[in-house]
């Protein structure tokens, strides 16, 4: 039996968004150890702070402070805490409805143990020593016996307001692509594009996926396909990617190659941006060693009938 790949994968983006009124006013807050909710037309007081009522979709922008002691209404230990969460040692994801509030923000509690944690328990915000404005603004929630804390009003006018905020997303997981989509990497690495045939309705899968998606049966049959192929549809990428050396613009495709039933994604060069189209006859493009294409190239043929390729957008 042939060697199944797997290798470690990364998807990682860093997300930037501007932030309105409520929700600048809200870890603008955090950073200033003030925490805002913001009330509903029926008097109820959201914590976190929407724009808008999930409710009755009413605008929102009545904010007001709340205390920084809650009580925890649900939650859940983390034995194996991950990187990037908010503690390095066991602890508690809880939902806690802080006192004034009426709903429950997630945060992580550090305690001791899981016998240490119930619902109902009584808690207070640990805030960050560094505070920039950023939900990280709460290092944690923590045990708490006393009295509930008092607000003092804050209106939520601050001077030099959190105006966006970067969100780092990340998912580290071991990849295997199974059988049929090591095959096709095996094959690639030969200079090769294969995909397998559905028994029932014919359709070549380029990747294959083990299976037809729309008959549901197993598909074994495998299929050789191109070199060649067609732009189907394609779009101008105008920013530039962390650790891609390649200078923009450049053009992002997908591409029908010839015999397959499913068009694939490719980088088109060899051409100007803007004089890429539908129906672009183009090959692969391989790099010395390198184990798939680098690129597609303009064949020179003249382009594909888009009736040719209609069903393949």
């Amino acid at each position: 039996m042939p060697e199944v790949l797997k290798a470690p994968l990364v998807v990682e983006f860093p997300f930037t968004r501007s932030l309105g009124p409520v929700q600048s006013a809200f870890l603008t807050g955090l950073r200033e150890q003030v925490v805002l909710g913001v009330k509903t037309t029926d008097g109820r007081t959201l914590v976190p702070p929407v724009e808008y009522d999930p409710v009755t979709a009413d605008e929102l922008r009545d904010l007001v402070e709340v205390a920084p002691t809650g009580t925890v209404t649900t939650w859940a230990w983390n034995h194996e805490p991950r990187r990037g969460q908010p503690l390095d040692t066991p602890f508690a994801w809880v939902l806690v409805r802080l006192d004034g509030a009426d709903t429950a923000l997630l945060h992580a509690l550090d305690a001791p143990g899981p016998e240490a944690v119930r619902t109902g328990t009584r808690v207070r915000i640990r805030w960050a020593e560094e505070r920039t404005g950023a939900i990280t603004d709460i290092a944690c929630f923590e045990p708490y016996d006393g009295e509930a804390a008092r607000p003092a009003g804050h209106t939520g006018e601050f001077e030099d307001a959190v105006a966006g905020i970067v969100a780092h997303a990340r998912l580290d997981y071991t990849y295997s692509p199974g059988r049929a989509q090591t095959a096709y990497i095996n094959a690639l690495a030969e200079h090769r594009a294969v995909g397998e045939r559905c028994p029932s309705c014919r359709k070549v899968y380029v990747p294959p996926r083990g299976a037809c998606p729309t008959c549901g049966v197993a598909t074994a049959e495998q299929v050789e396909v191109g070199p060649g192929g067609t732009v189907t549809t394609f779009c101008i990428v105008n920013i530039k990617a962390k650790n891609l050396d390649i200078d923009v613009p450049y053009v992002y495709a997908h591409i029908a190659l010839d015999g397959a039933g499913l068009a694939l994604h490719g980088r088109i060069g060899g051409i100007p941006y803007d004089q890429v189209r539908m129906g672009l006859r183009v090959e692969p493009v391989w790099t010395e060693g390198g184990r798939y294409p680098d690129h597609y190239r303009p064949t020179g043929e003249p382009d594909a009938d888009y009736e040719t390729y209609k069903e393949l957008l």
